[in-house]
């Protein structure tokens, strides 16, 4: 399963940004776990406290200091790196210019990055300063939660609503249907918004029964009716030990 997973998600290696809402970290923390070589783990937004369960060498600092400290730990296998942040319970992301750096002088096999953030919400569209993806991503992971198909948008489960709105035409609080999660998973000012030249994958999370897989599956090939900027979309459900449920293509 490990080898699966990160073939699924083209993280055998390089960088690896995460987007969107429902999952991130979840998915981040699994591909880390996953893979047998050197990880690194941060962010360009803001991220929560790197939490134990992660078994990851933590540093948190300014960038100069995150330099040294990741260039001289040569015996890690696991990196969470992040820079202090005034804000409760949380880490500022470090510079989109300093990605590559860590990435070469960290000497890591995969660098897992969340390029967003969604407020614990479970569907979310960027703003105009969103996402925070590096050029030198490899592999982007959009990420919502299927569990929204069949409630109504409000602010409740969703961050930036308007623009939830702007992008997919549902109004706030009517129902949100497998086309309304097929247009933002499919739209350059969605889902796909700074995804550059880095291959898309993206994720329908918290797929975890029957009836939020077919909702799940339907919205998967109507986004690849809508689309040729990816060729699959995973349905899966990250927190369980078999996470993977299907692999939808054209």
């Amino acid at each position: 399963m490990a080898t699966e997973i990160l073939e699924i998600f083209n993280a055998e290696n390089g960088i690896v940004s995460c987007v969107g809402a429902g999952g991130k970290k979840t998915t981040m923390f699994r591909l880390a776990e996953a893979h047998s070589g050197r990880v690194g783990i941060t962010a360009t937004a803001h991220i929560e406290y790197f939490p134990k369960s992660l078994k990851s060498t933590n540093y948190i600092a300014d960038e100069s200091e995150l330099f040294d400290a990741i260039r001289n730990d040569k015996n890690s296998k696991s990196i969470a790196f992040a820079k202090p942040s005034e804000r409760f319970g949380r880490r500022a992301g470090v510079s989109q210019n300093s990605i590559q750096i860590f990435k070469d002088i960290g000497n890591f096999d995969l660098l897992v990055i969340k390029a967003d953030g969604a407020r614990g919400r479970f569907i979310k569209a960027p703003a105009e300063h969103e996402p925070a993806i590096v050029s030198c991503s490899n592999t982007v992971i959009p990420i919502l939660s299927s569990k929204v198909i069949g409630l109504p948008l409000t602010d409740e489960i969703a961050h930036r609503v308007d623009q939830i709105s702007k992008v997919t035409g549902l109004k706030e609080g009517e129902i949100i249907k497998p086309i309304h999660v097929a247009r933002l998973l499919s739209s350059s000012e969605g889902s796909l918004k700074n995804t550059g030249t880095a291959k898309v994958i993206p994720l329908i999370n918290m797929v975890d029964d029957g009836e939020l897989e077919k909702l799940a599956r339907e919205a998967a090939k109507l986004a690849l009716q809508m689309t040729n900027k990816f060729d699959i979309v995973v349905l899966a459900s990250m927190k369980k030990d078999q996470p993977i449920v299907d692999v939808i293509t054209r």
